[in-house]
């Protein structure tokens, strides 16, 4: 999972790499005059310095290609969990691992603040990776056990995962895991998902866990996430319309907007170095948006300005169906985990059947900022109207058929998140 927070529209064209300098030395002026020429060389150096035409290498990408059960060892299982989805990038886990088990901790070094004060994201983010642990394990010839919160006392400690050796096997989910990527870019529009479709994902959703690695509970009890879609013209057309006013109130508010842009890496140096973050390449934006971007410094107000328009431009209307998945807690740890998987496995049953998918968390994240801090629940009621009587969103998305290539997201290697 991967909260939108960088400008979202515009598509990315064939053969990146060539096409971006091509278009970028083309408004540069390369060959119109000497002083033309000596301003185009500057600002190719500071292109190749803010990684133009290195999209998607370096160390910080190294990870992509880490996920396949090479060793049959408990650290390959990790591998798998550093790709799993998560909000802001931010990879909120850390691991302790022994040959036969896993402990998932949170690392709430890396919280989102005022994005996330409840710990929602946190912890859909680690139900996230838990799923990518269960569904790695057989590949790399191991059976998965699943406690949840199995330390009362330590809340951090969010999971616990047994491993037993057992005949290896890959499926098409675990398969997918190195290609599943957030698609922010506008949705094919001539294709709409078949209602046989949606029902096959609410399927998945729901279905117990033990369907994908058994599973246990600590004190918090297991609570299944349901799937509620908005598919009908006038459900799109209500949760679109809260979701773009949602964007606003998020950037009508100044903590928000901090917390947020905390997160945000702009330098190829610092992605590098960090491994984590929202960058502009999966952003949806255009070739050339996301080339000047790189080297033209952008504001955190035109950031956020591109948010909106992407938001209600391009992402909103060109949604082939909004889902919600939904609880009937929305405070309980075990139930957001819960979620965190479900959204794992569906967003993965997508890749493998073509499909694209993207978080729209601003309607839930305005929500726990009006929990929060006492405010009117004005999206809460708003949000409640379209949804069953009891249940809560945790987690809400879209879906479509691709019209560009979702780029990756930088990552952090196992090495960097295993606990000695």
């Amino acid at each position: 999972m991967a909260t939108d927070r960088t400008p979202r529209n515009g598509t990315h064209e064939p053969n990146g790499r060539t096409s971006t300098r091509r278009s970028f030395l083309k408004v540069a002026g390369i060959g119109v005059g000497s002083v033309v020429i000596a301003g185009a060389a500057g600002l190719t150096w500071r292109a190749v310095d803010g990684g133009v035409f290195a999209s998607g290498t370096g160390e910080a990408f190294a990870a992509w290609a880490q996920a396949g059960p090479e060793a049959h060892d408990a650290l390959g299982l990790v591998r798998a969990a550093v790709l799993a989805a998560n909000a802001h990038n931010a990879q909120p886990w850390q691991f302790r691992v022994t040959d036969n088990r896993i402990d998932v901790f949170a690392d709430t070094t890396r919280n989102l603040g005022t994005m996330d004060p409840l710990l929602r994201e946190m912890d859909v983010s680690l139900g996230c990776a838990i799923e990518n642990i269960v569904l790695a394990a057989p590949a790399n010839g191991k059976a998965a056990t699943v406690t949840l919160l199995p330390d009362p006392a330590d809340p951090a400690h969010v999971a616990r995962i047994d491993l037993e050796t057992a005949e290896a096997s890959v499926s098409p989910l675990f398969t997918a895991i190195a290609s599943r990527h957030t698609d922010r870019n506008a949705y094919d529009l001539t294709r709409p998902v078949s209602a046989a479709e949606l029902t096959k994902l609410s399927g998945i959703a729901a279905a117990e866990p033990a369907e994908a690695g058994r599973a246990e509970t600590g004190d918090t009890a297991l609570v299944g996430a349901e799937l509620v879609w908005f598919s009908a013209p006038a459900e799109r057309d209500a949760f679109g319309a809260l979701t773009v006013r949602a964007t606003e109130a998020i950037i009508a508010d100044p903590q928000q907007v901090a917390d947020d842009a905390a997160w945000y890496r702009t330098g190829w140096h610092e992605i590098q170095s960090k491994k984590d973050g929202i960058t502009i390449d999966p952003s949806g934006q255009s070739e050339f948006i996301r080339a000047v971007s790189k080297v033209v410094p952008v504001s955190t107000a035109q950031n956020n300005a591109g948010w909106l328009t992407g938001t209600r431009d391009s992402q909103v209307p060109t949604a082939a169906a909004f889902g919600a998945l939904v609880v009937r807690d929305p405070l309980d740890a075990g139930q957001r985990l819960a979620v965190g998987r479900a959204w794992q496995r569906l967003h993965l049953s997508m890749t493998v059947d073509g499909l694209r998918a993207q978080p729209l968390c601003q309607v839930p994240e305005r929500i726990d900022r009006e929990r929060s801090t006492c405010l009117t629940p004005d999206f809460g009621q708003a949000l409640a109207a379209l949804l069953p009587a009891g249940r809560h969103a945790i987690m809400t998305f879209r879906i479509g058929y691709p019209t560009a290539e979702a780029l990756p997201s930088p990552r952090r290697p196992a090495r960097e998140v295993v606990l000695s």
